[in-house]
């Protein structure tokens, strides 16, 4: 019903929520010709507590051009921003005596975890609790001292963002764990849509909707007319650089036996298309990377000795045909993750982050998440070719009245 949705946002995300002078390039490989955007991936979460409102202000402040909360649900039917519904890595939660009770053992995506899970909590029980840094190698000075934010907060801190400055910043959800939600009767969809619509934040080129679950982005296209988006995930890297597939979770629940492999293929990719407006495929998915196994043990090599085995030990592979085969399709290509440190940078980018957005932007991507989208930004305006302002606007018109021409005519 609402599968161009995404079109709709090429022209008008330009106008609206580029810097004015960056807004638009020559000899861009993009779907169609538009500059991509940089999305705060959990904000700006290289540099604060993932999903909290610092980071999202921080992101804003550092030239996002969205911002990502991942969303799920309390007991009492809130949606509150956490990568997880499990939140004992995210919060400080086990400093709570108060809820030493709540702790418990529970199904998620047919895996066994242990912990405390939002939906045993009201929202009244979350805002007692505080935020922590995820992982161990970053910055920890913030942990327990910010709240976890609902999304009707995280759209006011956009609306106060563009009052203060002007900026339309966009919003960019994930529905986290869906058949999950569903299944402890916490449906995540429709709440979603009315909380949208109740803030009046339903503009198409400011609202993106993801999700790794393929079922509950079809329903959300009968619902919703913004662009929704098919998270593509694989399980990990083999030493050839092949991937190593998984499935959306609600296909396993389906019987269903196709992978996210499947989904990449230009068949899968077309099937898409008739619900969604573009895909968010692991990098890896668009550039693979091939490990050292000098010794033929099985297990990568520590290349550069530092003891650990990550992305600076392995080597990048030949680029596949996805951008090129998801904009045949008419997709866009919204890759995840980008990271400025080491560990996550192959070594042919000699750990310059800029040199890894640059490859992607360079293949044509649409846009892409970054935990520090201050170098995304940067990377790509080094990147973008600006033409001459009288020429912009002109071609924005131009290119966005085609666009909406396309988008009516293929629901007719």
């Amino acid at each position: 019903m609402f599968r161009h949705s995404g079109l709709l946002l090429l022209g008008s995300v330009v106008l609206t929520l580029m810097p004015s002078d960056k807004l638009l390039a020559s000899s861009l490989n993009t779907l169609n010709g538009q500059i991509p955007i940089v999305i705060g991936h959990r904000g700006a979460s290289g540099y604060r507590p993932e999903h909290t409102l610092a980071s999202y202000q921080l992101a804003m402040d550092l030239g996002a051009d969205f911002i990502e909360p991942d969303l799920v649900s309390t007991k009492d039917g809130y949606l509150i921003a956490r990568h997880e519904v499990n939140i004992k890595d995210t919060t400080n939660v086990a400093d709570h005596p108060e809820f030493a009770s709540l702790f418990t053992t529970k199904m998620i995506d047919g895996a066994a975890e242990s912990g405390w899970f939002s939906d045993d909590f009201t929202l009244a029980e979350i805002k007692t609790l505080r935020a922590k840094e995820r992982l161990p190698f970053r910055d920890h000075s913030f942990d327990g001292q910010l709240e976890i934010p609902t999304l009707e907060e995280i759209i006011n801190l956009v609306k106060q963002e563009e009052t203060n400055t002007g900026k339309k910043i966009g919003i960019y959800p994930e529905t986290k764990h869906p058949t999950y939600h569903q299944s402890v009767g916490l449906a995540l969809e429709d709440n979603l849509v009315q909380r949208l619509t109740d803030n009046n934040f339903t503009d198409p080129s400011r609202v993106f909707i993801q999700s790794f679950e393929v079922t509950n982005l079809q329903y959300l296209n009968t619902k919703i007319d913004v662009p929704l988006v098919q998270l593509l995930d694989a399980t990990d890297v083999a030493l050839d650089g092949t991937l190593i597939e998984t499935k959306p979770y609600d296909f396993v629940v389906s019987n269903d036996p196709r992978t996210y492999g499947d989904l990449r293929t230009p068949t899968g990719l077309a099937e898409i298309a008739t619900y969604a407006d573009g895909i968010g495929p692991w990098k890896r998915m668009i550039v693979s990377v091939l490990s050292v196994d000098a010794d033929n043990n099985g297990v990568a090599d520590d290349v550069n000795g530092d003891g650990l085995v990550n992305d600076a030990d392995r080597t990048l592979l030949p680029p596949t045909s996805l951008v090129s085969d998801a904009h045949h399709a008419g997709l866009l290509v919204h890759p995840y993750t980008f990271r400025n440190e080491s560990r996550y940078l192959a070594a042919d980018y000699h750990n310059d982050p800029k040199l890894e957005y640059k490859q992607f932007f360079e293949l044509g991507v649409d846009g892409l998440f970054s935990d520090f989208p201050n170098t995304g930004v940067a990377a790509r305006n080094q990147f973008a070719t600006v033409p001459e302002p009288g020429i912009e606007v002109g071609l924005v018109v131009l290119g966005f009245s085609a666009l909406v021409a396309k988008r009516k005519q293929s629901r007719n």
